[in-house]
């Protein structure tokens, strides 16, 4: 099956071509003619699989139809973070290059004037993360009755990260009939009650079951003895395993900076990105990754949700996710649009449970690695040396110093001079004591004149 067989316009097959796309993947091949049918949609598929394209390229040509109103946008796309909302804008422009589509971002981290100055000059597609979107709402700067496309991507994430009564809210904002998209890589309970209270008879695709990863990556578990040689280990891993980019991922921020000073230490061309940093300073950093600047990405789970990034070859685990369905994420970076990819996550004796969960979750036994252990040199040294009984004595030279020091004659007492053999001191001193003595005079009395005497009192006028 081609593109051309599924229903797009012309326009939009052009820009696909463009792209160096022709053939559908599955999850697009079975969820786009639903969407041009105008249907509500549940789709289930791993990451890495194309799910983006397969709302995007339905929406241009829906869209194309139409006209735009201020304040008013006719579709929205909600994003769990910012990158993936900075992304799937990147699509509608590459994809919509030959329709007359506005689309305005709404995320976090940057300044409103210019979001509300777009919003106010009317658009097609609103791509908001859910903090910014009720920010604004809140302010009367946007109205929502005019949406009748809404699309809610990367759901299982919004649970984790508490975006469910935002959604909720925005939801209940929204024109009752309207056509409502779900994309999750895996289906929790709280979701599939969230699609079945908001969406009017959808359409169920499964393109691989719920919480799988994709089979074109080899996938790892690497015991280790504790946290502490985690960094040695992982050096070990990034210098022997054929790496050519690799994102290592970390539970807390505060390990993401750590890690990634340890790694620059080392000599390693590496980059971080984490939740603390401001938006611009997060994008130029991934830019940096993307164009080759630096081979290694040092990241928190900001960025294990849908970002396409090509040619990751390796995915580090760090830190055991704390949640089983991150770890689907995070290893799907890799092995991406038909690619291979490798995975590896350490296992302390702390994330023994954690990685249970994962097992669990899908329902597969992760390999055990053995990393050899690198010979210290330090001790080579030690082994290497002869035992004590074939050892050549020690150099008494020291202690033979030490006794012809004691062997010195000592110095011989300073003699004691009379104080009259002492040389005499200078005449000039002697003589300014003298002088001294001479100038004291016994104290005067009470009523005597004590002052100088001036000359002229010695002047008789007689």
């Amino acid at each position: 099956m081609k593109f051309a067989d599924i229903g797009l316009s012309d326009e939009l097959l052009a820009a696909v071509t463009a792209k160096g796309y022709d053939t559908p993947t599955p999850i697009q091949a079975q969820a786009i003619p639903s969407v041009l049918m105008m249907r509500d949609l549940i789709a289930i598929a791993q990451t890495g699989t194309g799910k983006t394209a397969s709302f995007v390229l339905p929406m241009i040509d829906i869209l194309a139809h139409g006209r735009r109103r201020a304040m008013m946008p006719r579709s929205l796309i909600l994003e769990p973070t910012r990158e993936l909302a900075a992304q799937v804008a990147e699509n509608f422009e590459a994809y919509g290059k030959n329709h007359d589509l506005k689309m305005a971002l709404l995320i976090g981290g940057v300044q409103m004037g210019d979001q509300v100055k777009a919003l106010n000059e009317g658009v097609d597609v609103l791509i908001a993360t859910p903090g910014r979107l009720m920010d604004l709402f809140e302010r009367g700067k946007i109205l929502l009755t005019g949406c009748d496309l809404l699309v809610i991507d990367e759901a299982d994430r919004m649970l984790d990260m508490g975006f469910i009564p935002d959604i909720e809210t925005i939801c209940s904002k929204l024109p009752a009939t309207r056509q409502t998209l779900l994309f999750s890589a895996t289906m929790p309970p709280p979701i599939k009650k969230l699609a079945d209270k908001f969406l009017s008879n959808p359409k169920y695709i499964e393109v691989a079951r719920p919480a799988s990863t994709n089979t074109n990556i080899v996938q790892f578990k690497v015991p280790v003895a504790s946290s502490r040689v985690k960094r040695e280990v992982l050096r070990r891993l990034l210098t022997t395993d054929n790496v050519a980019t690799a994102m290592i991922f970390c539970n807390r921020k505060t390990t993401v900076r750590e890690l990634n000073k340890s790694l620059q230490g080392h000599g390693f061309a590496s980059a971080e990105i984490h939740g603390d940093m401001d938006q611009p300073a997060r994008l130029a950093e991934l830019q940096r990754f993307k164009d080759g600047a630096v081979n290694i990405l040092v990241c928190s789970d900001v960025a294990a949700r849908g970002l396409d990034i090509k040619g990751v070859s390796h995915v580090f685990n760090f830190d055991t996710p704390w949640h089983p369905d991150d770890y689907v994420h995070r290893v799907g970076r890799t092995g991406r649009a038909g690619a291979t990819g490798r995975a590896f996550t350490l296992i302390a004796p702390e994330d023994a449970e954690a990685i249970d969960n994962v097992e669990k979750l899908t329902k597969s036994a992760l390999p055990v690695f053995e990393v050899a252990a690198e010979a210290k040199p330090a001790r080579a040294a030690r082994e290497d040396r002869a035992p004590r009984e074939d050892r050549a004595p020690r150099e008494e030279k020291p202690r033979r110093e030490r006794a012809a020091r004691a062997e010195k004659p000592e110095r011989a007492p300073r003699e004691e001079r009379s104080r009259e053999e002492r040389t005499p001191r200078t005449e000039p001193r002697r003589e300014s004591r003298q002088r001294r003595d001479e100038a004291a005079e016994p104290p005067m009395q009470p009523g005597e004149w004590n002052g100088p005497v001036p000359n002229f009192l010695s002047f008789s006028a007689l």
